[in-house]
């Protein structure tokens, strides 16, 4: 099975807002960043959609290391939280539906193909791979809000 390494970041602008997010795939010694961009969303959002679009793109089963500074989904998979969730179907402790169903459903899909180890990473620290991926997040949301919005 093939060993890659993950790591990504989403970033917003206001909670909800302009959002983006930022992913690298590492494998032997190549490197693939990704970056996408969502007009209105939330930042739990985009830290959920960076590792979907980076598990989207191998193309066969890996074991997969992915690097995260986000509590949210980290800890969603070491503290059991989806678990729980999908045994309550999908309400969380306090009767409530669980936020962001779309989302858990297909990185879900994803732990079913591949072998992932989610590593909680500090943010905005000294990693280079974390920081480079929180600019890749930021950055579009900066270029997207640069574009001219057009009127008919």
């Amino acid at each position: 099975m093939k060993k890659v390494i993950i790591y990504t970041d989403g970033a917003c602008s206001g909670n909800p807002g302009p959002g983006g997010w930022g992913a690298i795939l590492m494998y032997k010694n190549k490197q693939l960043e990704l970056s996408g961009f969502e007009a209105q969303t939330t930042n739990n959002r985009m830290e959920l959609t960076a590792p979907i679009e980076a598990l989207s793109r191998l193309k066969e089963p890996c074991a997969v290391s992915l690097y995260s500074d986000s509590a949210y989904l980290v800890n969603a998979f070491r503290q059991g939280w989806l678990a729980a969730w999908q045994q309550r179907n999908w309400l969380k402790s306090d009767k409530k539906p669980v936020e962001n169903q779309d989302l858990w459903k297909k990185i879900l899909e994803y732990t079913g193909i591949h072998r992932i180890e989610w590593i909680k990473v500090k943010g905005h620290a000294d990693n280079p791979y974390n920081n480079r991926c929180d600019e890749l997040a930021t950055g579009e949301i900066k270029r997207n809000r640069e574009k001219p919005v057009s009127t008919i």
